[in-house]
């Protein structure tokens, strides 16, 4: 019985996912002006940044930086219409991987669930608190704080402490710990921190397979994309060409990278993992706060 409703709640999960990607693209199409004869068939250039960057997403290290960089050094896209752009053109990348990492990593579909409603909960109600926030002194936090992470991580890689790691769902304190924490780290994303780093600590910290932390990550992100590229759409607030350039070359990209992912020993992804905190660390310690 408990087969077939684990079952039952992934098939649910996988379902909602892509009937929100059809429901998207259905919209994006709708919402692309012809009679503008805009260019929309991407360029090489845009087919490579695609590839690049989703292929580094997908080992969790994240793709809005360095596609904001990739585009603002090409000046592919003017600044008050890159956040569409990127949005729209990386959710379907972001959709091919929770669709991998959901179905072909094993974890408790109903702890994946209420984490990514966690998430998506505290964005959405943590939107207008959080976006008063002075962004700037939680960045330089939450990087020093990923710095120690990464240190006691590597520590105990060495050997040096002990440290936990097999575990495929939470229960009892662990389990609403990392779900008050998830629902805190979905109301940062409303400030642009990003929630891959800090949510690998978290569950490495609380003794779980770093691999539970990619289905969490990628359907938090999915389902966040989708509902924001709906109204992005909408709105007709995206670059066309440059976005379809990321989205057709992002899914090779991710197809690469997932097979990486799911076939590293446990012990070499967490040194992976180090290696992505580490990034998430020094990209929160370099930011600046921007007006637009």
């Amino acid at each position: 019985m408990r087969d077939t409703a684990t079952t039952e709640i992934r098939t649910l999960l996988l379902a909602a996912i892509m009937a929100l990607a059809v429901l998207f693209l259905w919209r994006w199409w709708r919402s692309i002006d012809r009679d503008r004869k805009e260019p929309l068939w991407p360029t090489p250039v845009q087919l490579l940044i695609g590839f690049v960057v989703n292929f580094f997403d997908t080992l969790g290290i994240g793709s809005l930086a360095t596609t904001t960089a990739a585009f603002k050094a090409l000046r592919m896209v003017p600044d008050e219409r890159l956040p569409a752009t990127m949005i729209v053109g990386l959710t379907l990348s972001v959709v091919t991987q929770a669709l991998i990492f959901i179905s072909q990593i094993q974890i408790d579909p109903t702890f994946l669930v209420l984490m990514i409603a966690t998430a998506l909960v505290g964005g959405w109600l943590g939107a207008g608190v959080v976006a008063r926030l002075p962004r700037r002194p939680i960045q330089i936090g939450m990087g020093v704080a990923l710095l120690s992470a990464a240190l006691f991580m590597t520590i105990a890689q060495l050997n040096r402490m002990p440290v936990g790691g097999t575990a495929l769902t939470l229960h009892g304190p662990s389990l609403w710990l990392a779900l008050g924490i998830n629902f805190v780290l979905g109301a940062l994303i409303m400030l642009g921190i990003g929630n891959y780093g800090p949510t690998f600590v978290l569950l490495s910290a609380l003794g779980m397979d770093p691999r539970a932390a990619f289905p969490i990550m990628m359907g938090s992100g999915a389902f966040a994309a989708l509902l924001g590229c709906l109204e992005f759409v909408k709105r007709r607030n995206q670059v066309n060409q440059p976005a379809i350039g990321l989205a057709i070359g992002g899914i090779p990209g991710v197809l690469v990278a997932a097979l990486l992912v799911t076939a590293l020993p446990l012990d070499l992804l967490r040194w992976l993992v180090i290696a992505v905190v580490l990034y998430a660390a020094m990209t929160m310690l370099r930011s600046r706060d921007r007006t637009t």
